[in-house]
């Protein structure tokens, strides 16, 4: 950063780093010991869909990779719009093999990332569920930034949060995560795929 962006006040956007995607196995292990919620085996992706043959074919390039494996017993990946214009890819693993969904994860960003859609990219997460009365709890990455927030929906079907569970959440995984700062970036994702509760734009 130069001298004239430190006057004006102005900073440099946060390079992505995809690699912070590999810290979430041992982030599930530690919500799971630490809070009593569980993977689900889901995780999605959501970006800004761009008109064009160019685009179709990358999310067709993306089907083709993640849907290699379901004539072994994989469940195919899914594509769904929210209210918003917004996609979300959903994939589907096994809930004890978080490695996987996030190398599957990884490679979703990284290719529509190499192709130039770096900037359509939103966030990326990874579904949980409490073990004792099954309320919701998603580990949110912001591509943009760098950097996860937990995101707690309550289980009355309403637009509301558990502040409390994702501050929990967060300073259990301090050690873990490169969580987010500003809390105003902490997104609602209501109705992202795996998730309970009405849409909502990440």
């Amino acid at each position: 950063m130069g001298l004239l962006d430190v006057i004006l006040g102005r900073s440099k956007p946060v390079r992505p780093d995809l690699d912070q995607l590999f810290s979430l196995p041992s982030a599930a292990i530690t919500v799971q010991a630490g809070a009593g919620f569980t993977p689900t085996g889901t995780g999605s992706v959501c970006f800004a869909s761009v008109e064009g043959g160019s685009f179709d074919r990358l999310q067709q390039e993306v089907r083709d990779l993640l849907d290699a494996d379901t004539g072994r017993g994989g469940t195919p990946v899914e594509y769904t719009k929210d209210a918003y214009g917004y996609t979300w890819l959903l994939v589907h693993h096994t809930a004890d093999d978080t490695a996987s969904l996030v190398n599957d994860l990884h490679a979703v960003n990284t290719l529509l990332q190499d192709a130039g859609f770096g900037p359509q990219l939103l966030c990326s997460l990874v579904g949980f569920r409490a073990t004792s009365d099954h309320r919701a709890l998603a580990l949110v990455y912001l591509y943009k930034r760098g950097t996860f927030y937990p995101f707690a929906p309550l289980p009355d079907g309403t637009e509301r949060r558990d502040n409390a569970l994702e501050l929990q959440i967060r300073a259990l995984l301090a050690d873990d995560l490169r969580i987010e700062a500003d809390l105003a970036r902490w997104f609602p994702v209501w109705g992202a795929p795996g998730l309970a509760g009405p849409r909502h734009r990440p």
